[in-house]
């Protein structure tokens, strides 16, 4: 096994997870199989109970491991399916090491951070590295390793030292001898190359100082990535060269690109995978890396100019990475659709009534987004914080047949709002948000927890199968009888309404396999108005856009009759997800809408999406 780690410096937000992806899509081109890993250092045993304001969104495995965004990046590049325990945090080291203390494993020792937390780290790291996570048997070539945080960050110190020790501790089979392998480590470190616009000179010194402080805690990077917004004059190569002790040849430039699908590109342009198979002692692999995908969705991105909005009617609109898997799966689906995707964020709050009275400029605004879109998306959520909004937005969707996409709570406030305004079942409600709601649309399910909220929930990729032959959803995923989608939450649509439900003309066209919860949910004559309880966001990747997400898009842009043409005729886009569905084997939030200013200063804006997530 061969690890590429990826460390970060100067500071956060580089663009570590994007780079540790692209350097693994790169060596994956070469011939390569690979497996990633991220290390959190937060004491936090996984990302399930933080607030998207405080990390941005939680991702969700095939497992149901509730992880770092991050792990989004890897599955989305390199398309494959990671586990829980291919992210790393304190909290899981610390809760490992306590529980074989506990059991009295250490045999009566002092229990230290040396060497019994660092060697618990290195443990985790060559275990979780031989799991096979790209659908074929025995463990990958290389296991690509993002540190989280900066370095000099306090609480990564443990993961410094022990993944120091991890650089002499890896070691190779060679003529029946276990041996030292210096080339089984190679040290990526992604850092910042400002230039002042005073000046006009890309500056070096935070790059210097961040490598020395690297080297002072035992680890000597290989390659340096250097994020600025041109590429590096030759004179700073040189420079960094002589005072980072690296090779010219190792410094690549990660500057500002088109869109995001271009990264691996410029990896590849400047030998970075020259640089890190010499490293790493695989020089007898292929040289040149096969990437014609990658330029021709980058040259079509780039050549989009129809565009089509989409409204984005959430809670979290103050932070795009809040969204960042929806975000991903609606430009996978306007590319699929040859359209430049804008997305209008809409804050739920400002939709309400209350904010009339108390803002009625963001009032006005966001309905002035709202009803200048092509498209609504109302995705997830907790939390009884602007749900009226969503509620608003379902309604004004459906009575004026402009395409909808609800995932999770997005789908239940449909059904409330379709119980209330076409059902005259004014007091419908989800016990979410009143426990003793009369006409209980949405209900807590049976096996939650109430008390304890990590990893409490309907978790993972779970079966819905299809229930309407012809239902637009069925015909967007080729007309399987089933799909795999993940889920992530603890209400539920009340199965005791459903007949009352359908009576009314609600469809709900997928349900699990005891037909007692409710899936997916169509309104028949209506253009495109479809709920999922799952997340599909989730398995969306660049050449395998999410059905739902294409639909919407298509519904949007006009095209969704010639795309369900295409998918009855077995072509277009979702013969591409059978394989992800496979064969049948029986089986305290911080506060945004008005009050909270995104980075222009606004609650709603219109942002168009260039594949880095969005930009003004």
């Amino acid at each position: 096994m061969k690890y590429v780690l990826v460390t970060g410096g100067v500071v956060s937000g580089l663009g570590k997870g994007v780079t540790a992806s692209s350097i693994g899509v790169v060596l994956k081109a070469c011939g390569l199989r690979i497996t990633s890993i991220k290390i959190d250092p937060y004491l936090n045993t996984d990302a399930g109970t933080m607030s998207p304001f405080e990390h941005g969104e939680v991702f969700v495995l095939d497992d149901g491991g509730e992880v770092d965004l991050d792990l989004g990046n890897y599955e989305r590049f390199l398309d494959i399916k990671l586990t829980r325990d291919n992210n790393i945090t304190t909290g899981k080291i610390y809760q490992s090491v306590i529980d074989k203390e506990r059991k009295g494993e250490y045999l009566g020792k002092t229990v230290q951070v040396v060497p019994h937390i660092t060697n618990a780290i290195q443990d985790w790291i060559e275990r979780v590295a031989m799991i096979p996570v790209d659908g074929k048997d025995g463990p990958a070539d290389v296991c690509v390793i993002e540190l989280g945080g900066t370095i000099g960050d306090i609480e990564s110190m443990p993961f410094i030292e022990a993944l120091g020790q991890f650089s002499y501790r890896v070691v190779f089979f060679w003529i029946l001898l276990w041996l030292p392998g210096p080339g089984n480590f190679c040290l990526v470190h992604v850092s910042l190359v400002p230039v002042l616009n005073v000046v006009g000179e890309q500056k070096t010194k935070p790059t210097q100082h961040s490598v020395r402080g690297l080297r002072g805690l035992g680890l000597t990077p290989n390659i340096l990535a250097c994020r600025s917004t041109k590429e590096l004059e030759e004179n700073v190569k040189e420079k960094l060269s002589q005072f980072c002790h690296v090779p010219a040849a190792n410094i690549v430039t990660l500057y500002d690109v088109s869109n995001i699908w271009r990264i691996p590109l410029l990896l590849r342009d400047q030998k970075t995978h020259e640089a890190i198979l010499k490293v790493l002692n695989l020089e007898s692999f292929p040289r040149e890396p096969k990437l014609d995908e990658w330029v021709t969705r980058a040259t079509v991105f780039d050549a989009l100019q129809d565009t089509v909005r989409i409204a984005m009617v959430g809670k979290y609109t103050g932070l795009s990475d809040s969204y960042l898997s929806v975000l991903k799966a609606l430009l996978h689906a306007s590319v699929e659709c040859r359209r430049k995707l804008v997305v209008d964020w809409v804050a739920s709050t400002d939709l309400e009534d209350s904010t009339k009275i108390e803002a009625p400029g963001a009032y006005e605004a966001a309905w002035n987004l709202l009803k200048g879109a092509d498209g609504v998306l109302v995705p997830g959520g907790f939390g009884d914080r602007g749900v009226q909004g969503k509620i608003l937005a379902a309604k004004y969707a459906r009575e004026n047949d402009v395409a909808y996409l609800g995932i999770c709570l997005g789908m239940q406030m449909a059904v409330v709002e379709f119980a209330r305004n076409v059902m005259n079942l004014s007091d419908a409600n989800s016990t979410e948000f009143d426990p003793n709601a009369k006409t209980p649309c949405v209900i807590f399910m049976p096996e939650g927890s109430k008390t304890h909220m990590g990893g409490t929930m309907r978790l993972g990729s779970r079966r819905t199968f299809f229930k309407v032959a012809g239902c637009k959803s069925a015909k967007l995923y080729g007309n399987v009888d089933y799909i795999d989608e993940r889920h992530r939450h603890r209400y539920e649509v009340n199965p005791d309404m459903v007949l009352e439900f359908e009576n009314a003309g609600l469809q709900f066209v997928g349900k699990d396999e005891s037909d007692r919860r409710m899936e997916i949910i169509e309104i028949p004559n209506h253009r495109y108005f479809v709920g999922a309880q799952f997340h599909p966001e989730f398995k969306s990747r660049p050449s395998k856009p999410s059905p739902l997400f294409v639909g919407l898009i298509a519904a949007a842009s006009g095209q969704l009759d010639k795309v369900l043409q295409g998918c009855s005729s077995d072509h277009a886009i979702p013969a591409k997800h059978h394989l992800s569905n496979g064969p049948y084997v029986p089986t305290t939030v911080q506060q945004n809408g008005h009050p909270k200013k995104l980075a222009n200063g606004l609650s709603n804006g219109t942002y168009y999406v260039n594949g880095n997530g969005v930009h003004a």
